[in-house]
């Protein structure tokens, strides 16, 4: 007997991914899935366990320790996890911190536990699916983020790989309702003091009854649109980076003058995040856009981390830093 639609579409998820000819460099290379316990992630680690057959997955479980009874849930997903077949599951304990208000804190932390546990040279499954990117896209276009956030999360951003991204949320709360799993319900996610959780409760949903429906898919085909046309911009702006790039480390102003600004200002920023220059923000990549492409005898900018830029003899020079450049 076939398994359910739901069981079969997220096992189907994960097989395409790890087949696909972007994964083909990691295909003999470790893998973990990263599962809080939720449908998403719980869905994720089953289907994981049944689709890969060729090495081990190891299951790791974070607990950010912000809700009273953490250590329990992070337990029950691990019993879980080994109930599916998972070869070897970690719990990981997550400090966080407060920069940026608790929703960023949470997942720097969670982030930085799974990056210190991750297997060497291998992946980590992520359960992010097609509601998660179509709130991401939203919550960029309300920051004016630009194209770079607008186009979402990737499937593959190793060591990240995301195959549920083209899955709704209903399709691996089905899947795990057809499995006998028992996934936990974290309290923040109906908390209305995260944006997300307002995006998910009140906006999409006001938006997908204005517009008639279809508006996640619609927001998830926008940002892997803006994807294909991002890693073109990318590669052309390598380019042009590679010709204006001096034996000094630093930028000959010529060869991205005429360059057209999109381009000119994706090579800056890699340039500038090259030079150790950290958290650039579309500010301070016009202030050296400006030096590149509008000259007029413009004095030093300044960067982050104590870094600064200026423009002499036609070429762009970076000094300073907290590194002592």
């Amino acid at each position: 007997m076939p398994p359910p639609a739901a069981v079969s579409a997220v096992r189907t998820a994960v097989r395409r991914l790890l087949d696909s000819a972007e994964a083909a460099p990691f295909s003999a290379a470790p893998l973990a899935v990263a599962c809080s316990g939720g449908p998403d992630s719980l869905a994720l680690a089953a289907a994981a366990a049944h689709v890969v057959r060729d090495r081990p997955v190891r299951g790791l479980v974070v607990d950010h320790g912000l809700q009273e009874g953490s250590a329990e849930v992070a337990d029950r997903t691990s019993e879980q996890l080994q109930q599916l077949g998972l070869a070897e599951v970690q719990v990981l304990p997550a400090s966080v911190g407060t920069r940026g208000g608790l929703e960023a804190a949470a997942r720097s932390a969670r982030y930085a536990a799974l990056e210190r546990a991750r297997p060497e040279g291998g992946l980590v499954l992520l359960g992010h699916t097609r509601d998660d990117q179509a709130e991401t896209v939203l919550l960029g276009l309300g920051r004016g983020s630009g194209p770079r956030s607008i186009a979402g999360m990737r499937p593959l951003n190793p060591p990240w790989a995301r195959p549920f991204l083209d899955v709704p949320r209903a399709i691996t709360l089905a899947a795990c309702s057809d499995l006998g799993l028992q996934p936990w319900s974290d309290p923040h996610n109906a908390n209305p003091r995260f944006a997300r959780v307002r995006l998910r409760t009140e906006v999409l949903p006001q938006l997908e009854d204005a517009l008639q429906g279809g508006v996640a898919a619609a927001l998830a085909r926008t940002a892997a649109q803006l994807r294909d046309d991002q890693d073109a911009l990318e590669a052309y702006a390598a380019r042009a980076l590679a010709a204006a790039s001096t034996f000094e480390g630093a930028l000959d102003v010529r060869g991205l003058r005429d360059e057209p600004a999109a381009v000119r200002r994706r090579a800056l920023r890699r340039w500038l995040l090259d030079q150790g220059v950290p958290e650039i923000s579309d500010e301070h990549l016009r202030a050296a856009d400006e030096l590149v492409a509008h000259w007029r005898g413009q004095g030093s900018h300044r960067l982050p981390g104590n870094f600064v830029l200026r423009r002499t003899h036609g070429t762009l020079l970076v000094s300073g830093g907290i590194t002592g450049r």
